[in-house]
């Protein structure tokens, strides 16, 4: 089996010592190398294998080497053909060059001028595929960047987001974790002008404090202990593009000042670094906190007013359930690959009743374990739910004469526990993703309770 690291170099000359010279001098773990002594072989070779570098003779027994680029290109479009002539002159270039050649080369052959050729066009390659890959990575994100829901609360949100799109100012989206202020900041980049542009998020509470500032702001070689090189920070790489700031709230009051510095001046110093570097970045930032509460004392005031010139409030989606069955149907479409894309209108209403403290991330989160969990029959996500049990018809509840029965927080975790097993036909492993403790907690807890699970 073919290494798929390997890259493939076909050679089609019809003088043998010549191909075998090549192999010799080019075939080692990064490079093997493959040889025709005619059109028809090389074709042949062509139509089996892929091949990244043809080294390709003008001149072949069986037909003329501008002629086969075209038929070599059809079956491996990405390959790089490097024509090779005893007889140089200006109109064959030329006419290699049309007919898709990347480089030109005359006998005899200098092998380190060879080698130099073939390298840059395996660099090429290289290039290439990484492009090919951002340009699938962005079309993707494009793609799912959708905001299902248009009732009321929502409705706003969307008008918001149409009206940032238009201009590069700084956006501040607020809202309760799960609501989907990474989806809103994407939907503003990929509607805007700079839709090709690079999409850059970083989540500022999930880096240390003194990691932050490298990721964001790159770092020059022996700028601290470890900096071994140079390193570009996501400000560089976001050039041109956008820039989301997620968990803003958590950002370290000396970097709030070193971002207040971007968006005013434009412009950007590595840590350790002398030159400044200016960078066009429209900055998004988000936050499930109230900032205002923080202001002149974990977050600075200026830089709250700089960043919140359009300011952008998720709703709950206990506060926008009319969208719940849009959303049901887009996150069924997703979880189960186009099987399933309804539920019923009881379920559907079942849910509303719901008050979601996780929003749209638990929502997604019950449909995609019903999709796993689901044997036959319809799906009912509603089950998965935990809530608190509701008093039934003809229940009395306590009344002030009648004390409620106290219990104990190792009661009532043994009777949650319980109550999750059977909810989850004792499967642990979906039991502590429900519950939100460790598998390993999990375990330890039916084993102290005494409970039986799978």
């Amino acid at each position: 089996m073919k290494d798929k690291s390997r890259r493939t170099l076909l050679v089609i000359d019809d003088e043998k010592p010549f191909c075998d010279a090549v192999r010799d001098y080019f075939e080692d773990d990064r490079v093997e190398v493959l040889t025709a002594q005619s059109g028809a072989d090389g074709l042949a070779v062509c139509g089996r294998r892929k091949v990244d570098v043809v080294l390709l003779d003008q001149k072949l027994p069986d037909c003329e080497g501008h002629a086969l680029a075209p038929r070599i290109l059809a079956m491996n479009d990405q390959a790089k053909i490097i024509f090779i002539t005893a007889y140089p002159s200006f109109e064959n270039a030329v006419t290699a060059v049309r007919m898709g050649a990347s480089d030109y080369l005359s006998k005899p052959i200098d092998p380190e001028e060879l080698k130099m050729m073939v390298q840059s066009a395996m660099r090429t390659l290289d290039l290439e595929q990484v492009e090919q890959f951002q340009n699938y990575t962005r079309e993707k994100e494009r793609t799912t960047a959708v905001l299902i829901g248009n009732s009321g609360p929502f409705a706003e949100v969307l008008r918001f987001v149409e009206m940032a799109a238009t201009t590069d100012a700084p956006v501040l989206i607020t809202g309760e974790t799960g609501t989907g202020k990474n989806l809103v900041a994407k939907a503003i980049h990929f509607k805007g002008p700079k839709a090709k542009a690079a999409f850059v998020s970083i989540n500022c509470a999930a880096l240390p404090e003194n990691l932050i500032e490298a990721e964001l702001f790159g770092h020059e070689k022996g700028a601290f202990t470890g900096a071994q090189g140079m390193k570009k920070g996501l400000f560089e790489m976001a050039d041109g593009g956008t820039i989301f700031l997620d968990e803003i709230g958590e950002m370290p009051l000396h970097l709030q000042s070193k971002l207040l510095s971007v968006l005013e001046e434009r412009c950007i110093r590595r840590i350790g670094g002398t030159t400044v570097l200016p960078v066009s970045v429209r900055i998004i930032a988000a936050t499930n906190a109230d900032l205002e509460q923080s202001l002149g004392k974990s977050f600075r005031k200026d830089l709250y007013y700089r960043l919140s010139v359009i300011r952008i409030h998720i709703p709950p989606l206990r506060a926008h359930c009319d969208d719940l069955p849009a959303l049901c149907t887009h996150i069924l479409a997703e979880v189960s690959n186009g099987r399933i894309t309804d539920l019923s209108p009881a379920e559907v209403e079942t849910l509303k009743t719901y008050d979601w403290p996780g929003n749209v991330r638990e929502l997604r989160n019950i449909l995609e374990r019903s999709v796993l969990l689901q044997k036959n029959g319809p799906l009912n996500p509603s089950r998965l739910i935990i809530t608190k049990p509701a008093a039934s018809a003809g229940t009395t509840l306590p009344g002030p004469q009648e004390p409620c029965e106290l219990k104990t927080i190792e009661q009532m975790e043994r009777e949650m526990i319980q109550l999750t097993l059977s909810k989850m036909s004792g499967n642990v492993t979906h039991s502590a993703r429900v519950l939100g403790i460790s598998l390993s907690t999990l375990k330890r807890k039916i084993v102290e309770y005494g409970f039986s699970a799978r």
